[in-house]
């Protein structure tokens, strides 16, 4: 009997297939396991043909249905094992399969595709180009250190042409997996050794043969990283029926390396752009760090309660809903954690107070005290400094060095600021109330005295965690190896959070990780997307230094983002009906559309609209389920940790996006007000970066500063 593979780019093509092409898909797999080898040739249902002219002959295509057709890489060696890489329609299929060649990387022994077709149409019109540009992109590295690395000679002869980055990604669809990856690394700085260390070993099987091989199951074997062998009928079954299965097969070998690392000295650190999988990565590390003893104990943490909820359902599905396995993980958000140590070490369960609520009392401080700051600089000063630093006296507050603080605040005025810190912390109490970061503060002294509760803590979207948070996490873990590992995105900090990670005792020195490569979304949407960051400098997660998107891209690609104005926000909202409309006749299903807006008054609006029209809606905030029929209605900060085929953000107002009451004046504190402003920067760019395939950005009136600094 044949067996199966499934190459990734199966799978990006699959995920996006409307429900009766999926359906085929799944009946000529399950039939194409049935039968033997020569039955499949006579199948006249299968109808497993060769492609004429094809540059690798051993390509062949199948039916799916009368409009789609399988393309599949058969072997030719007298093994069993046929390679499934696309589903595409059936005048594509062939002109498709005629220009790709399958080979295997002389160094990673792994199998690659190429566009052969295209490399060979392009390459001397590139040579020629190169003969006069006045420096070539990778002159330094002789022909032996590169094919060392596993270029082979085809993209050698193309290599030799590359002038700059930008001509090496335009190059990059076209070339082989392996070889474009060991480009770039190159390209971003890195050296020959560097390279052949953390990308060709590690992608490189332990147990490869030493020459590369032939036989198509053998490189198969090789390339567990973009390839996975499926077993039975069961098997296959399980994998096609199960949502978002490309996550669940396949880890990128940067991931690999990071998440199933046998153990760590200490604290880690996995950075990275949208869609680079550091959600996934942070899931795998809990896999992995449950296998090694049966008795371990983990706290899988994140920002917000749709976020966890998102970990818990997704670690269920990666461990396949084994029971005793999930008992010993913890899924929960750190002021959750924080509220049930609180309760449960204190003997009471603290009541903590909105922020409108704590806004409101910081008014009324400031009014009773005749402060000559505003409330809004007092409420920073208490969560940015106080807080931020666990200054609990007087004496503590007067020796502070106030970082990330730049309005001047001399040593003889903080007595009467304190002041407004004890009246505001005294009102909260005798409401019987407390602050949520109050709530993390108290948590951290208690399991400071009470002992760590876990032997591993892995932290999700670390980047709007406070300081107080922070002190949480610490404490719930002994200082060792393997204590925490935290994946987050600076450039996707959409609140008010600033932390240097070595003053809270966590050292990740040595041990960071960046993820490059994004898995989510087209080139074209990443591009505009980064395009709202630009240049604008990022600090890092610890406080250190700055994070830079150097390197950042996209795989796939696909159309550009629609970016449009309307001259009132009644049009704006009918042309959006018609677009989601438009998504859902192409087979897109309403609960993989995702449409955001900055406040919920324009989605109330969205919603009555959408519903008139008999197109079915669920908002993100009542966390519909994932059967739940309905296009997802959030607000910009809700979209967080989320992922749609197709999304539309509407009301990118200049009044809206930076909206002026969340920026602090530059006359209050200059670097608090460049602050705000990449802080909304950063709410734009997550809310766009949760687009897979198609993006809409809408405004009436006069749009948004980031759009129009963004072109």
């Amino acid at each position: 009997m044949p067996q199966l593979a499934f190459a990734n780019s199966f799978w990006e093509s699959y995920d996006v297939l409307e429900r009766p092409v999926k359906s085929g898909v799944r009946k000529a797999m399950a039939k194409f396991q049935q039968l033997t080898v020569p039955e499949l040739h006579a199948d006249k249902g299968l109808h497993l043909e060769s492609v004429d002219k094809a540059r690798d002959s051993r390509m062949r295509t199948i039916r799916i249905n009368d409009f789609w057709r399988g393309v599949v890489l058969a072997p030719d060696d007298g093994s069993d094992v046929f390679l499934l890489i696309n589903v595409v329609p059936h005048d594509d299929a062939y002109t498709w399969a005629a220009k790709r060649l399958y080979t295997v990387n002389t160094a990673t022994r792994a199998l690659e595709v190429r566009n052969v077709v295209a490399i060979e149409q392009l390459t001397p019109a590139l040579e020629k180009a190169a003969s006069t540009a006045p420096a070539l992109l990778f002159a330094k590295y002789s022909d032996t250190v590169l094919r060392e690395l596993g270029i082979d000679d085809q993209v050698l002869r193309a290599v030799r042409t590359v002038v700059d980055k930008p001509q090496l990604e335009a190059f990059g669809t076209l070339l082989p997996e392996d070889q474009f990856e060991v480009l770039q690394f190159l390209a971003e700085g890195y050296s020959a050794e560097e390279v052949y260390r953390d990308v060709v070993a590690e992608r490189r099987p332990a147990d490869a043969k030493p020459e590369p091989v032939e036989d198509l199951a053998s490189a198969i074997a090789n390339t567990a990283s973009r390839i996975t062998l499926v077993s039975g009928p069961d098997e296959l079954a399980d994998i096609l029926d199960k949502p978002f299965a490309a996550w669940r097969v396949f880890l990128h070998p940067s991931q690999r390396r990071v998440a199933y690392r046998v153990s760590y000295a200490g604290s880690v650190q996995v950075t990275g752009g949208p869609g680079t999988g550091k959600t996934v990565v942070a899931l795998h590390r809990v896999k992995h760090l449950l296998s090694r003893s049966p008795d371990t104990r983990i706290l899988l943490t994140t920002y917000t309660n749709a976020l966890a909820g998102t970990l818990r359902e997704n670690l269920a599905q990666l461990l396949d809903g084994d029971g005793a396995q999930l008992a010993r993980v913890d899924v929960t958000t750190v002021n959750a954690y924080a509220h049930r140590i609180s309760t449960e070490l204190a003997g009471r369960a603290p009541s903590p107070i909105g922020d409108q609520e704590e806004r409101q009392i910081w008014q009324r401080v400031r009014k009773r005290l005749d402060l000559p700051w505003t409330e809004q600089f007092l409420a920073q000063e208490y969560r940015n400094v106080v807080l931020a630093h666990d200054l609990r006296t007087l004496d503590d507050y007067l020796g502070a060095d106030r970082p990330g603080r730049r309005t001047p605040l001399p040593t003889s005025r903080r007595p009467l600021l304190w002041s407004a810190v004890e009246l505001f912390t005294a009102e909260v109490k005798a409401r019987g109330a407390v602050t949520h970061l109050q709530v993390c503060a108290e948590a951290a002294r208690l399991l400071a005295g009470a002992g760590a509760g876990y032997d591993h803590v892995v932290v999700d979207e670390a980047q709007d965690l406070h300081p107080a948070q922070w002190r949480v996490l610490r404490a719930a873990v002994a200082p060792g190896p393997d204590d925490l590992f935290i994946t987050g995105d600076p450039h996707q900090r959409i609140y008010d959070s600033r932390v240097s990670l070595g003053s809270l005792g966590i050292t990740v020195k040595g041990r960071s990780s960046r993820l490059r490569i994004n898995y989510r979304s087209t080139e074209e949407i990443l591009a505009w997307s980064t395009g709202i960051i630009g240049a604008v400098p990022v600090e890092d997660l610890g406080g250190d230094g700055n994070d830079s998107l150097a390197g950042y891209r996209s795989l796939l690609h696909g159309r550009r983002p629609h970016i449009d104005g309307h001259g009132s926000e009644q049009a704006e909202v009918a042309a959006l009906v018609e677009r989601v409309e438009g998504w859902i006749a192409q087979g897109i299903r309403p609960a993989e559309i995702g449409v955001c807006a900055r406040f919920n008054v324009l989605l109330d609006k969205v919603h009555d609209r959408l519903s008139a029209a008999g197109v079915p809606v669920a908002r993100v905030k009542d966390s519909p389920a994932p059967h739940v029929v309905g296009v997802r209605l959030a607000t910009m900060h809700a979209m967080k940790g989320l992922e749609f085929r197709a999304v539309a953000v509407l009301g990118a107002t200049a009044s809206a996006v930076p909206f002026a009451r969340e920026i602090t004046p530059a006359t209050v504190d200059r670097l608090q007000h460049e602050t705000d402003l990449l802080r909304e920067r950063c709410l734009l760019f997550v809310a766009c970066t949760r687009a897979r395939e198609a993006l809409a950005v809408s405004w009436s009136g006069a749009p948004s500063e980031f759009l129009l600094a963004h072109g």
